[in-house]
């Protein structure tokens, strides 16, 4: 009688979705993870659902009627991609706007940059079970879409800047209102520190996981809190300063092994270096007009092209513009960080538990409408 071997142990993978319907996506998107027990062996993310052809748009409409598009890619840092596009026109058309103006829009961008890392910080410490921080975040962050709706007419969707300017000048119930809030921020940092990131149960969550190292970010183009969680002190806001921030005193927050923990502390120091530069630019503000006069709403650049690059809140942002010589762009085309920052998971992903997706995918800030623009 042959003998009676045991069947050899045969691999089993299944496929899971992630989304594209997941409350962790924040967005329309899916990642199609191949398992093998609780491992990651494979990670697809699948993108599309969402698209609007905002760049299509922006070549069927004049300038001017493109700029409220500019902040609905991004729309938790909207009023920085509203300001990027205006500085690409004003470098295109040559306009330069007065110094006040220059003033204003740093300290609006750096106030939305401020709220945009609130908001990521509420919802990733709840996409990890933890509720009562994004309670914190949220009521920080009201105060600041308190100031910025007073001085734009809007809480989201920002479209204050304009062509050599801002839509309104900033009074000093606005300034008043900034530095209160800066002082009530900066007293929210202990309980912070002491709610999270001296929680013994986060540290545990997300120390050494999801690691993007110098290498990995450079093969997939990640820019950003990503980046510079690397130890790569990479901000166009200091390689190639634009507006006034290069009469800034302001350091780049860096971290040393690019893991999931490295990416929160580096968001937390960002929002202090935010909190530096408004405050240096309320005390430095000029007095002047707030809008160059003699720039048309309806701006016609000469026959050219523009690259400009600016910082948003996720990263290495540009808008890329050729002009015909028309008031309609002929072509607009969006570097944005989210792309190359959600690639990077179809490495970082790899061998890792599926319970740490949640946490590394939380950890990267991806804002899938500027994938799906």
């Amino acid at each position: 009688m042959a003998e009676q071997f045991p069947q050899p142990v045969q691999q089993q993978l299944y496929s899971l979705n992630l989304g594209p319907q997941h409350p962790s996506t924040h967005g329309v998107l899916r990642v199609l993870l191949t398992l093998d027990g609780e491992y990651i062996l494979e990670a697809d993310p699948i993108i599309g659902y969402g698209h609007r052809g905002h760049e299509k748009m922006g070549e069927n409409r004049t300038y001017l009627q493109f700029m409220p598009n500019s902040s609905r890619m991004d729309y938790l840092s909207g009023l920085l991609y509203n300001h990027g596009f205006c500085l690409a026109v004003e470098k295109l058309a040559g306009i330069e706007p007065p110094e006040r103006a220059k003033y204003i829009r740093v300290i609006c961008a750096e106030l939305n940059r401020i709220s945009s890392h609130l908001l990521w910080f509420g919802t990733f410490l709840m996409d990890l079970g933890a509720f009562t921080p994004f309670l914190y975040c949220f009521d920080d962050r009201e105060n600041i879409l308190d100031i910025l709706d007073r001085v734009s007419g809007s809480r989201l969707t920002y479209s204050y800047c304009r062509f050599g300017g801002v839509a309104r000048d900033v009074d000093e119930v606005f300034i008043d209102q900034t530095r209160a809030f800066i002082k009530r921020l900066r007293s929210r940092w202990p309980d912070y520190h002491n709610l999270v990131s001296k929680n013994v149960i986060f540290i545990h969550r997300v120390r050494d996981v999801g690691i993007i190292d110098k290498d990995l970010a450079r093969r997939f183009g990640v820019t950003g809190p990503n980046l510079r969680a690397a130890g790569i002190p990479f901000d166009m806001r200091k390689v190639e300063p634009y507006e006034v921030y290069d009469r800034f005193d302001f350091e780049i927050p860096t971290g040393t092994k690019g893991d999931a923990l490295d990416r929160y502390r580096v968001r937390l120091e960002e929002m202090e270096q935010s909190c530096r530069i408004i405050e240096q630019a309320l005390d430095q503000l000029p007095d002047g007009p707030y809008r160059q006069e003699r720039v048309r709403l309806k701006v016609t650049p000469p026959r050219g092209e523009v690259y400009f690059a600016f910082e948003s809140a996720r990263g290495q942002t540009a808008y890329y513009l050729v002009s015909d010589g028309s008031a309609y762009p002929y072509r607009v085309h969006v570097r944005v960080p989210s792309f190359g920052n959600l690639h990077c998971l179809t490495a970082v992903l790899k061998e890792t538990l599926v319970a740490d997706a949640i946490a590394i995918l939380g950890s990267i800030d991806i804002v899938v409408p500027e994938i799906d623009r």
